[in-house]
């Protein structure tokens, strides 16, 4: 009984250590996905297209940015399930 309870406060454990790591990850790839889309196009002005109104390069960029946040936030909820379960056994 003891080692299922201690079990549990180890998942809990896990879980929110992987929760704030996780978290911290997609901030911070939030701030830097942008940037390295504006180095690897060097010769388009991403922020200054937005805001005359290119709407293609608008939706280009969204879904870039917000594929590979989305793609890291995936990452991550495996990274914390696989914390859990290792915890539970």
């Amino acid at each position: 009984m003891t080692e299922t309870i201690s079990n549990i406060g180890w998942s809990i454990v896990f879980s929110l250590i992987g929760g704030l790591v996780g978290m911290v990850l997609v901030l911070a790839s939030s701030a830097l996905v942008p940037r390295l889309m504006n180095r690897l196009t060097p010769n388009i002005d991403e922020e200054k297209e937005i805001i005359r109104g290119n709407t293609a390069v608008a939706e280009y960029f969204g879904r870039i940015v917000g594929a590979c946040i989305i793609g890291l936030s995936i990452v991550v909820a495996a990274a914390v399930l696989g914390g859990i379960i290792s915890a539970l056994h």
